[in-house]
């Protein structure tokens, strides 16, 4: 499958409480890949020249910041009780929602709204009580620069990536 995905450009202090953050709470994907936004969601590896050719169309827009300023709980469809918990951004999101559908042709089933996943719970209650901690703990709102974009392959528990776009070169 193939992902395209924001890398944002975050102070240390703030990539490290992601990073660790996601470490405790989303292990599996931590370890396979640090704190993003992806903007292509699993799409067939058919599409990978469509994809490049997008990506290198986008090549002349211009870095933008964003402002990650509240958590979001996701619910899972029922019988499930499990919830993802999102850093949302406030500031660039219409930024990041432009490149998602200059990405994504079609519309996709659900409406898009950019995030970085903090954590996988198997309750939305243990969700809701990180999101309580962060909050506490003020470690919001963090800034991040977008600078970049790559087409990464997935392939069960390994990422490959194909191509890497910087704005504004």
């Amino acid at each position: 499958m193939l992902y395209v995905v924001a890398w944002p450009v975050l102070a240390e202090a703030d990539d490290t409480a992601l990073r660790r953050l996601r470490a405790q709470y989303h292990p599996r994907e931590a370890d396979l890949i640090g704190p993003h936004i992806t903007l292509v969601f699993g799409v067939p590896l058919a599409r990978e020249v469509e994809l490049r050719a997008a990506l290198a169309a986008l090549a002349e827009r211009r870095p933008f910041w964003v402002v990650l300023d509240r958590m979001v709980r996701h619910d899972l469809t029922p019988p499930s009780r499990a919830a993802y918990l999102y850093a949302v951004p406030g500031d660039g999101a219409v930024e990041l929602a432009a490149l998602h559908d200059a990405l994504n042709p079609l519309p996709d089933d659900e409406p898009f709204e950019p995030h970085i996943t903090v954590g996988l719970f198997d309750r939305a209650a243990d969700a809701e009580q990180i999101a309580r901690i962060v909050e506490r703990q003020n470690l919001l709102p963090m800034h991040a620069r977008i600078e970049e974009l790559a087409l990464v392959a997935r392939d069960g528990d390994t990422l490959t990536e194909l191509c890497r776009v910087q704005f504004g070169r």
